[in-house]
């Protein structure tokens, strides 16, 4: 066969001259989008079909691409905080260190605030969707998502050396109630929900422990901790945050990370919470080039480990004799230690069980969460109970007693 019918097999083959040559391929999204098809390469394919029938795949049919990384349909492009919260806030500290940032939508009338602290290393947007649930289910609820010190958009200004005592940061909640209050000109504080997820889960019962809230407090809740069984999971912290990419190329790359490793098992979750998680560390305000990984964790969880362990001591007890109604939800029962077992069959506080979800309970089954804390909401809404009539008001009207 001579050269020229060689180049014209190879060509009516589709087969390249060129070397397939896959190279490192850094940590991206894989594309989606196929090439659309035009008149040549239904001519290609057309042409292409052998007297018995058997069709010869060309170039341009991608039959051997690899698999793309998103399902056809699916989109990993962020969703801004505008769809989940009326405003955001930022309180500035009195001694002008921390500029405390939160994300709110206004409780309506005598409605209730459900305010609502993140876990180490994430911010107020994980409760994004969970926090509109809620407000689709009781319209007239508030929802207040604040970013802690040394995460999210609240600014510390020695980031190097942030403050992260349990103590502080259930000062700084109770600053930033408070600070809120003053800002939308509330003249009393609303009936107030807290809630916390991991870490947030120790601050809300710090701050409940505390009573600074008064008869605001109706009630807490807990998501996805527990003293024992937090304190033997900081054994292996370190051994999982060296597992974790240090960056990706773009915002979009880390939440198809989260979703794909399942650490966020709802990719609209993901979409809401994940850019709030990075910052992107190139020069001079350009953006760099894909394979730099410049979107890196705006929070340094191993920055983090001297404050771990007393994060959680004592928790359950502190839980457990707490002013207010209690709920804690939890992605297995597993997670609890004595002293909640035995709470829990003294009927101390209510107890919710999701085995089919991870960590992130409130981010994977938002919807059920809601639920959950409305109906938590419902049974401890003091302006719904129908108190008995005093003995003395009997008295007077000359009933017997």
């Amino acid at each position: 066969m001579s050269d020229l019918q060689r180049a014209w097999a190879k060509a009516k083959l589709g087969i390249s001259h060129d070397a397939f040559d896959e190279g490192e391929e850094d940590y991206a999204i894989a594309e989606t989008a196929e090439t659309a098809d035009d008149d040549s390469s239904s001519a290609s394919s057309a042409s292409s079909v052998s007297s018995t029938g058997t069709i010869v795949p060309t170039a341009n049919q991608r039959l051997f691409a690899r698999p793309n990384g998103v399902s056809r349909g699916r989109t990993l492009e962020p969703t801004p905080w505008t769809t989940y919260f009326e405003r955001e806030l930022f309180m500035e500290s009195g001694d002008q260190s921390v500029k405390f940032h939160a994300y709110l939508s206004s409780p309506i009338e005598k409605g209730p605030l459900f305010v609502m602290h993140h876990g180490a290393g994430s911010s107020g947007l994980t409760f994004a969707v969970v926090g509109f649930e809620i407000r689709k289910r009781m319209p007239n609820a508030g929802i207040l998502a604040v970013d802690c010190r040394g995460h999210g958009s609240t600014i510390t200004q020695n980031e190097g050396e942030v403050d992260l005592n349990l103590q502080t940061l259930s000062s700084d909640l109770f600053f930033m109630i408070e600070a809120v209050q003053k800002q939308m000109n509330w003249a009393c504080l609303p009936p107030l929900v807290l809630v916390g997820h991991s870490l947030g889960g120790a601050v809300v019962t710090d701050l409940a422990s505390t009573r600074k809230l008064g008869s605001s407090l109706l009630a807490y809740a807990v998501l996805d901790v527990v003293e024992g069984s937090a304190i033997d999971a900081l054994q292996s912290m370190q051994t999982y945050l060296s597992t974790r990419p240090g960056g990706f190329a773009s915002v979009e790359s880390g939440i198809d990370w989260h979703i794909r490793t399942r650490t966020v098992r709802n990719s609209k979750s993901a979409r809401a919470s994940v850019p709030a998680l990075l910052r992107n560390d190139g020069n001079g305000g350009v953006l760099p080039e894909p394979a730099s990984r410049s979107w890196r964790w705006r929070t340094d969880l191993a920055a983090t480990q001297p404050f771990w362990e007393g994060w959680f001591a004592g928790l359950s007890d502190k839980f457990l004799a707490a002013p207010g109604g209690k709920l804690l939800l939890l992605a297995g029962t597993d997670r609890l230690d004595t002293a909640l077992t035995i709470g829990q069959m003294q009927g101390k506080y209510n107890l919710q069980v999701f085995p089919e979800a991870g960590h992130f309970i409130h981010e994977d089954l938002p919807e059920q969460t809601a639920v959950s804390l409305v109906d938590f909401y419902k049974r401890n809404d003091r302006s719904q109970l129908v108190l008995p009539p005093k003995v003395s008001d009997l008295l007077k009207q000359g009933k017997k007693v």
